[in-house]
């Protein structure tokens, strides 16, 4: 799995514009929360006070604040208001000073506030002021002893006991309480939409960006496998089903590219949160951290039992998928058999079997992580109530207040959603890791057939004659030879037959021409030339190949007749559809050439199929014509006037013919007669009829009497 995450480096600076947009979405779902602690305490508890700085003072209470400060307190305090008239002061300062006058305010506002609360105190401290006689030292120091006599609980009450002091400024100075707690929720409520916005728009970038990125990797394996594929010896081929392939192909690297995406959305965004969330914790202060221990603890104990339960059926799904569009494609191509045998139950039977077991497996996994949510709402749940219980406990000492809480609460579900979203992950990723494996397999397959380093294609003209040198040849993985020995030469001109019985290795032998399929051992020149030694696109550039199983590809007759090459004219089109006797069933349809051809040719019949088949190779004019049995469907006056024509057209090649039937092969200028690989006989039809007795068996299964005993006489 790892190996394709290397694709991600054809696009780097969109995995870079990721990881910074995922950044900036992590600081804002990390933001958010502070905004709710701060409308639940600030907004809704203080009535939108903020802190212990009025932002309007009365000078005559500045000026008692200022008998608990020091000297450069108080000049910062001087700073920071300026007159607003009728012995008011207006507060203009920066968020620094702000800070430092909090932190000095707090503690002067809890002495004055809890004097205001009893009148003797308030005149008595009101007379020392006049007076003169207050000792600011004296002060400060019983400030302090005051302070110390609250215990743990100091900062909380001081830090209430300041903001009503505030308050109760602020209701001296005629100010709408009202109006500063909605300016403060609406201001903090439209910061929170706008952060909201961002982050939306930072979650849109992303998942366009991995989608994008994701896609490209899907589309970059697609062309690797399928570019493989093309590319891969009939020996490659059989190592891998068709079924199997087109797995590979689609639903393998549709896993492949979906764990990638969410790779880019998820895995990477989980630890910058989580990571986030850890410090923003931390911030919180409020002595719940060892929680989030607990409720990760559990989240990884969950997954680790549902991974070890579903894993094994996830790689057992992938072989499941490979067998149903085994059968699928098995029953699709063989359904005209299928029905002549009344054998369709016992089809639906099979195939029903299959995707019973496919479902069951399905099932079976997607049940399993189906329990992952409801256990993951029922453990989140959980450790909400852990946290409400415990931090109700420390608000009612004074520890901390709602808003904490519930910001401690929100930053414990995004660390413990963070672990959930890479557990998620790191159960799909075995999965995906499987699928990746298929589609390596098949990328690194190392093919048989190979162009040389150094090929000789432009080392002289090549006129087609074609000799195959004691050729042995032996499928991959088998113990016995399928040709053995076979030697003989097709010159330009001349037409080359092979007959034999069913089994022989005609088809075999012509396939290595092509080189579908290497020698084991001998050689095969074209004008003397190893044809190892020239590159597969010059080779085939030089042959006609009919494949013994017509195959058309859908699009129109034109399009199918053509397909040898652009270079390929009208006038050779139709020339090549006459020689192959395709034109008068061509002309019959109402859009001729245009004509379309359905998939595989399903809508022309198959001797209809045979032609077009022939007349394709016949347009690309090659130097070599292979027909691998391209016959068989023809009438026998449609066979006749075929060869007749093509022995016209093809004086310049050389055509092999691999032939069931005596009479499409009797005047050809040699016959090779095959009989367990090896050569029985070769030579022309009247010379074998006298001398290989095969060939002589062959003949009389086909030959009347008379049409035996006119060529042997």
């Amino acid at each position: 799995m790892l190996r394709l995450f290397r694709y991600l480096r054809q696009s780097v600076w969109a995995v870079a514009a990721i990881f910074i947009l995922l950044v900036l979405q992590a600081w804002c779902d990390l933001s958010l929360p502070q905004y709710t602690s701060d409308i639940v305490d600030i907004g809704i508890q203080q009535g939108g006070i903020e802190n212990a700085v009025p932002l309007r003072i009365r000078q005559s209470t500045l000026d008692a604040l200022e008998l608990f400060l020091t000297d450069e307190q108080i000049a910062l305090a001087d700073a920071s208001y300026v007159p607003d008239g009728d012995g008011v002061l207006q507060l203009d300062a920066d968020a620094e000073a702000v800070e430092a006058l909090n932190a000095a305010f707090e503690a002067p506002m809890a002495v004055l506030s809890g004097i205001s609360e009893d009148t003797q105190a308030q005149a008595d401290f009101s007379a020392a002021v006049q007076s003169g006689s207050v000792d600011r030292e004296q002060l400060r120091a019983l400030a302090a002893e005051a302070l110390a006599a609250l215990g743990d609980s100091a900062d909380a009450l001081v830090s209430q006991r300041a903001l009503l002091f505030v308050r109760s400024e602020y209701e001296a100075l005629g100010m709408d309480l009202s109006q500063v707690q909605t300016s403060y929720l609406l201001r903090t409520g439209g910061q929170m939409l706008g952060i909201t916005l961002l982050m939306v728009a930072t979650a849109i970038g992303v998942s366009f960006l991995a989608s994008r990125i994701g896609a490209r990797i899907g589309l970059t394996l697609r062309d690797k496998v399928f570019s493989k594929v093309v590319s891969f010896s009939s020996a490659e081929i059989d190592r891998f089903s068709t079924a199997s392939l087109i797995t590979r192909s689609t639903n393998d690297i549709q896993q492949v590219q979906t764990v990638i995406v969410m790779s880019l959305r998820i895995v990477l965004y989980a630890p910058i949160l989580g990571i986030g969330g850890v410090f923003k914790v931390m911030e919180t202060r409020t002595g719940m951290t060892w929680i989030i221990g607990v409720g990760v603890a559990c989240v990884m104990a969950l997954v680790a039992v549902l991974i070890s339960v579903a894993m094994p059926k996830f790689k057992k799904v992938q072989a499941l998928i490979d067998r149903v569009n085994l059968i699928s494609r098995e029953i699709l191509t063989g359904l005209p058999v299928i029905r002549a045998f009344s054998r369709e139950r016992h089809e639906e039977q099979r195939f029903d079997g299959a995707n019973r077991d496919l479902m069951r497996t399905q099932l079976f996994t997607g049940r399993v992580m189906t329990l992952m949510l409801p256990a993951m709402n029922l453990l989140m749940n959980g450790v909400s109530v852990l946290i409400v219980w415990v931090g109700a406990q420390r608000i009612d000492m004074g520890a901390m207040q709602v808003g904490d809480m519930i910001a401690f609460i929100t930053y414990t579900m995004q660390i413990v959603m963070s672990f959930l979203m890479i557990s998620v992950i790191s159960v799909m990723l075995p999965r995906a890791g499987v699928a990746a494996g298929r589609i390596n397999e098949v990328i690194d397959m190392e093919n048989t057939i190979r162009d040389p380093e150094h090929p000789r294609d432009g080392e002289k003209p090549l006129r087609g004659i074609v000799r195959f040198e004691d050729v042995s040849f032996r499928y991959p993985d088998s113990e016995a030879d399928v040709l053995e020995h076979i030697s003989f030469t097709a010159r330009p001109g001349e037409t080359t037959a092979i007959i034999g019985s069913t089994g022989s290795g005609k088809s075999t032998l012509l396939n290595l021409i092509p080189r579908f399929f290497d020698v084991t051992s001998g050689r095969i020149t074209l004008d003397g030339i190893d044809i190892r030694e020239l590159t597969q696109h010059k080779l085939r550039s030089l042959l006609g190949y009919v494949p013994q199983k017509g195959v058309l590809f859908s699009g129109d007759i034109e399009s199918n007749l053509k397909f040898g090459g652009d270079q390929i004219t009208d006038e050779q089109m139709k020339q090549a559809a006459a020689i192959a006797q395709a034109t008068e069933f061509i002309d019959q349809k109402p859009d001729k050439y245009h004509s379309p051809i359905a998939q595989g040719g399903s809508n022309v019949s198959g001797g209809q199929k045979q032609r077009l088949s022939i007349a394709r190779a016949i347009a690309k004019d090659p130097l070599v014509y292979l027909f691998d049995d391209s016959f068989s469907a023809l009438d026998y006056k449609t066979d006749a006037a075929l060869r007749h024509a093509l022995e016209a057209h093809t004086k310049d090649a050389a055509v092999i013919i691999v032939a069931q039937r005596v009479s499409t092969i009797m005047h050809a200028h040699q016959i090779l007669v095959l009989d367990e690989g090896r050569v029985a006989g070769m030579g022309t039809h009247e010379e074998l009829l006298r001398t290989c007795a095969e060939y002589q068996e062959i003949a009389k299964s086909q030959l009347s009497e008379s049409e035996l005993g006119g060529m042997q006489s």
